[in-house]
Formats: structure tokens, C-alpha cells, sequence
């Protein structure tokens, strides 16, 4: 994955969330949860479209595994400013079991699913590496016995 560089100020907040579900269910010892999760979220989902009405970041968890999005084309245009729905639209595909319920999402929540969308497109490009640390070449706590400090302060 490629870093996120420039992160929409629109999304900051949202990502956030949308990040640390994430994140926080992507365990190496339990491979399967992340997936189960998203499965049951998108169940009940299906059941009730309007669910997450007002939580975009769950929206973006129970859809991502429902939608494809051609990001490397999505990519090419500028997200700096939000985007209209049609400006995004030709870049994403829904599988045929989730029509229905994408369907009634869009026609009631059409700027929360877009920022689904967004989020899942950002997050597919975000590399969580920790970046390393630049060593402080004046670094006090390296050696004491080399300056004077005052030990009486």
C-alpha cells in the first residue's frame, strides 16, 4: 500500500473512526473476525438500510466488502474539494446480492454512501507502517557524564 498523503479535510474525522474499526479488528491471531465482522454488519444492513444513518465510518465497514472501486482511476481526479456523487459514481461497481440495499441507501443517504465510498478508497491506499523515528543529534539523554548539568536544580 502507498501512504495517504493528502487526506481530504472533509474526511479527516470520518477516516479516523473508519481507521481505527478497522484497525482494531484486524487481528493476526483471529484472521477470520475482521471478515465475520463486516459479513454480519452487511446482514444487518440488508435488513435495514438506513441503519447507519449519521455513521459513515460503519456505513463504509458494512459496504466495503460489497462494492468494488476502480481507485487507480478514482485517484486521477481531484478530491481536495468534496466531489459530487456523479463525479465518483462511474468508478464504482456493486455486486448483484447488495443492488437492493445500495440502492435504498443512495436514495436516501446519497452524501453519507459517498463518503463511504471515499473512505473505503482512501483506506485502501493507507499504509499504517509506522514511519521511523530521526535521530536527535542533540540528544541529552544519550550521555550524561559529556555536559555539565546541575544536579542541584
Amino acid at each position: 500500500m502507498q501512504p495517504v498523503t493528502n487526506l481530504p479535510d472533509y474526511l479527516i474525522g470520518d477516516f479516523s473512526m473508519y481507521l481505527e474499526n478497522m484497525t482494531s479488528l484486524d487481528d493476526p491471531e483471529t484472521p477470520d473476525l475482521l471478515s465475520n465482522y463486516l459479513s454480519n454488519l452487511f446482514e444487518q444492513l440488508k435488513q435495514m438500510p438506513l441503519l447507519f444513518n449519521g455513521m459513515v465510518d460503519q456505513l463504509a465497514m458494512a459496504i466495503s466488502t460489497k462494492i468494488r472501486i476502480d481507485s487507480k482511476n478514482l485517484a486521477k481526479i481531484e478530491l481536495s474539494a468534496e466531489p459530487s456523487w456523479a463525479e465518483i459514481k462511474p468508478f464504482v461497481g456493486v455486486h448483484a446480492d447488495a443492488r437492493a440495499c445500495i440502492t435504498e441507501i443512495m436514495t436516501h443517504t446519497e452524501q453519507e454512501f459517498k463518503i463511504a465510498i471515499l473512505l473505503i478508497h482512501f483506506y485502501s491506499g493507507y499504509d499504517a507502517t509506522p514511519l521511523k523515528a530521526e535521530e536527535d543529534e542533540d540528544d541529552q539523554f544519550d550521555d550524561y557524564e559529556s555536559h555539565d548539568y546541575d544536579e542541584n536544580y
